[in-house]
């Protein structure tokens, strides 16, 4: 327990959410600065600055880390050759599963919305206390302009995203459900319930039902899963809210 840290943030009157956001990481990720995990380098640095300590007040002597002595963690859980070969079962099973936060970040993530069962589960998680981030390109912007060109579907993919938020927008009436709209290029779509990760890498000129898709899960701070949900904090804090 890093009690130097929480008397800083209640000092600063800061919540683990707020610090989480702008530094940039996962508030369970600062859940587990609070209970003893030493940041990395990079991180003690900015929370230091963000609550005016020096880090040394904060972590009066930073761990070492150990040499691993036991087997890793196993950080890829599975692997599908298509998105398309993704078996509906494992998407229900994801977000179902949720029991803190579910992120969506894609361009249109237009098979989720004609889904029925998929966006009962996602309501009904996020009247359990969910929270829900759902991330769709916007249909205006430059990026969803090149990727439909890239695709060879042209003004296709933007009708797709407006067909979605049809769906969507529904969704977004629920209590717990946030909606924006990015202007990004995406290298992956990311599908999130807790630590557990869908990710769908993206590909030059292939539709992203035809990528792979890696199932991640979150084991500790600077894993394969870690990356992605930085990349998609990343992408929400530039994103516009539906209006």
């Amino acid at each position: 327990m890093n009690d130097l840290l929480r008397r800083a943030l209640a000092d600063a009157r800061l919540a683990e959410a707020d610090v989480a956001r702008r530094v940039g990481v996962d508030p369970k990720t600062v859940h587990r600065w609070l209970a003893g995990r030493v940041p990395y380098a990079r991180h003690r640095g900015r929370v230091a600055a963000l609550l005016g300590k020096d880090e040394a007040d904060l972590w009066p002597q930073p761990a070492v880390p150990a040499v691993r002595t036991d087997p890793p963690v196993v950080e890829v859980l599975a692997t599908y050759p298509h998105r398309w070969a993704v078996p509906r079962p494992v998407w229900q099973q994801l977000f179902q599963g949720a029991r803190d936060e579910i992120g969506i970040l894609a361009y249109a993530g237009l098979f989720l919305a004609e889904d029925m069962g998929i966006m009962r589960a996602l309501a009904e998680r996020a009247r359990g206390g969910v929270r829900v981030r759902i991330l769709l390109g916007d249909p205006d912007g430059a990026c969803v302009a090149e990727r439909g060109s890239d695709e060879g579907v042209g003004e296709s993919m933007a009708a797709k995203i407006r067909n979605a938020l049809v769906h969507y927008r529904a969704l977004g009436e629920v209590d717990g459900v946030e909606i924006r709209l990015h202007d990004t290029v995406l290298y992956n779509s990311i599908y999130r319930a807790d630590d557990d990760l869908l990710i769908n890498p993206h590909a030059y000129g292939i539709a992203a039902s035809h990528a792979p898709v890696l199932h991640l899960r979150c084991a500790e701070d600077g894993d394969m899963a870690s990356t992605y949900l930085e990349s998609f904090e990343r992408v929400w804090a530039a994103a516009s809210p539906v209006g």
